[in-house]
């Protein structure tokens, strides 16, 4: 139970007078005394808060950057109407900043007997799960001097799943698949492919091409036509040590990953390729494997959608043995990891061997903006040291790089937003030449 401001102010107003002409606590008390029962009625006639009827409904996840709708759902079950003031909390990063009072209160008024719906629309700022916290009602007397107030559990989870924004990329990317695959374009020609009909043979093309057999039961010179293989396997080992916790722009390097990783993910069950995810560093934080390629896209972003980096060092042996397990036959395994010398040199490359002489490895890092707009900077001597340690952090990245490129790992080293179409671009290069 609660006094209203309108109390406190009738209460102020009424000993005001006595207070200035005669004052004496016996006359206070005869002005406060009618406010005072005036109070208990109030409080009488007010909707008990306890007996209310409570429960949730509406969305149940949103991506990050979208609203999400709960309802909530009052049921009157007293005698008397409630009129009620409502705080429905959830965490702090449910709210886009400065917006949490606006939407978290409600007013309402439900008749005996009745029920009435609230929407809450929550913008979350952070992947992973937001869980309801309390519902806090506080219910006002029809003279609005006292209140009873009450606090109800009502559980309701929405997950923040990761935005997608490379998204964007996805159309250009299949309309260069297509062509790969010979839907918009002549099929291609040439080792590692699958064979996929016969034609006519034209002046040019390479005379391996020539299918003796087929040729010699026509009248004209067959060759046969290919195009990229189908039904390949594709892991994305994602390193959630704590090298991906470095924030680069606004978000850490493990949310420019992931973003690059869906959109592959994306381009290649279109290709009909098999898409699965690991996410690693000392343990196993997310595996999804077997989804069918109507079911992996929405099962990855599922299970990315919890994932947060773990200040630990990434194990480097526990990585490749668990992926090895995961794919124990030639597959294309892309490893999200930073190309930061230490980790690579003394983790990474002294058990690289063991994945690329079973598989196909592909390493994408993200890259800070900020350091390519240091190594630019003129002007004074601050800027010119800023830039000298640009140049020696990039020459130290690029220099990794070779040091995978000569163990024949492909390295997509690139910005956040650079990294999604450059991952794909490399993907359609080894499916162009062959090497899935």
């Amino acid at each position: 139970m609660a006094l209203t401001g309108r109390a406190a102010l009738l209460a102020a107003l009424g000993s005001l007078p006595v207070g200035i002409w005669e004052p004496s606590w016996a006359g206070i008390l005869a002005v406060n005394a009618p406010l005072a029962m005036a109070c208990a009625c109030d409080f009488t006639l007010a909707a008990p808060v306890r007996r209310l009827g409570l429960s949730r409904s509406g969305d149940t996840s949103a991506r990050l950057g979208e609203t999400a709708d709960v309802t909530l759902t009052v049921t009157n079950p007293s005698g008397r109407p409630l009129r009620a003031h409502l705080r429905d909390a959830w965490p702090p990063s449910s709210w886009q900043p400065g917006t949490e009072i606006e939407a978290s209160r409600h007013r309402l008024t439900v008749p005996p007997g009745e029920r009435r719906r609230l929407t809450t629309r929550l913008r979350p700022t952070r992947r992973g799960d937001r869980q309801a916290d309390r519902v806090t009602i506080r219910s006002y007397g029809p003279l609005g001097l006292f209140t009873r107030q009450g606090t109800h559990k009502v559980p309701w989870t929405v997950r923040v799943l990761p935005p997608f924004t490379s998204r964007k990329h996805l159309p250009s990317k299949l309309a260069r698949l297509r062509e790969l695959d010979g839907r918009t374009s002549v099929l291609t020609r040439g080792e590692g492919t699958e064979f996929d009909s016969l034609r006519e043979y034209v002046p040019g093309d390479d005379t391996r091409s020539i299918d003796w057999r087929a040729t010699a039961r026509q009248s004209a010179v067959a060759v046969r036509t290919w195009r990229p293989e189908r039904d390949r396997h594709i892991l994305l080992a994602l390193d959630t040590g704590r090298t991906s916790a470095g924030r680069v722009g606004d978000a850490p390097r493990l949310d420019a990953s992931m973003d690059a990783a869906l959109l592959l993910a994306a381009l290649a069950s279109r290709a009909g390729d098999r898409v699965d995810l690991l996410a690693y560093d000392r343990r196993v934080r997310a595996l999804v494997q077997g989804r069918t390629a109507g079911d992996v896209l929405p099962s990855l972003v599922n299970a990315m959608a919890t994932l947060e980096p773990e200040l630990v060092e990434t194990n480097a042996r526990g990585l490749t043995a668990t992926a090895l397990r995961t794919a124990p036959r030639h597959a294309l395994i892309v490893l999200f990891t930073s190309l930061d010398a230490a980790p690579i040199e003394e983790g990474l490359l002294p058990v690289l061997p063991q994945l690329t002489q079973r598989h196909t490895v592909l390493v994408a890092s993200v890259a800070d903006p900020y350091v390519a707009r240091m190594a630019k900077a003129r002007g004074n001597t601050d800027s010119v040291y800023e830039a000298a340690a640009a140049a020696q952090a990039q020459s130290e990245r690029h220099r990794t790089a070779a040091q995978l490129r000569r163990h024949g790992v492909t390295v997509v080293d690139a910005t956040p937003d650079e990294l999604a179409p450059a991952l794909a671009d490399a993907y359609l290069a080894l499916k162009t030449a062959g090497r899935l």
